[in-house]
């Protein structure tokens, strides 16, 4: 009985203590690709909210994350029914504030945007894990 409650208490103790995890939101219409970046961040400590479309995002953050402002949004650029990651990303941002973002792209002609406001990092398709864990860093997504 002693021994449990003092498990019980270290264990409190170390998630108190612990930091959180990152939280990133992974937007693209492939879902083999949410399903390959998502065990990547995973794969790093991150959590991760994977969505098809902004909306779907949306409802996900607010399902399993109680409204949590994610730290970072990772997001294809030409997604469905002729929305870019431009509008997910500012959709986004709308909603929680300021949030770093990564548009990754295949499209040479995906707009550049790493300043103002408005700013996101561009990622040209194809992206490596190494470059890709290398912008995250960039992007503070996971310092701690």
């Amino acid at each position: 009985m002693i021994r449990r409650f003092f498990h019980q208490a270290l264990v409190m103790k170390a998630t108190r203590t612990a930091p959180v995890a990152k939280l990133v939101v992974v937007i693209d219409d492939d879902p083999l690709v949410l399903e390959a970046t998502g065990g990547l961040l995973r794969s790093w400590g991150c959590c991760v909210i994977t969505a098809k479309s902004c909306d779907e995002a949306l409802v996900c953050l607010a399902e399993t994350e109680a409204g949590r402002r994610p730290d970072l949004i990772v997001c294809d650029y030409q997604l469905s029914r002729g929305l870019t990651g431009v509008n997910a990303i500012e959709s986004l941002r709308r909603a929680f504030g300021k949030i770093p973002a990564l548009l990754i792209s295949a499209d040479a002609s995906a707009p550049q945007s790493e300043v103002g406001p408005s700013s996101y990092h561009l990622l040209h398709k194809p992206v490596n894990a190494e470059r890709f864990h290398a912008a995250l860093v960039d992007a503070s997504a996971l310092r701690r």
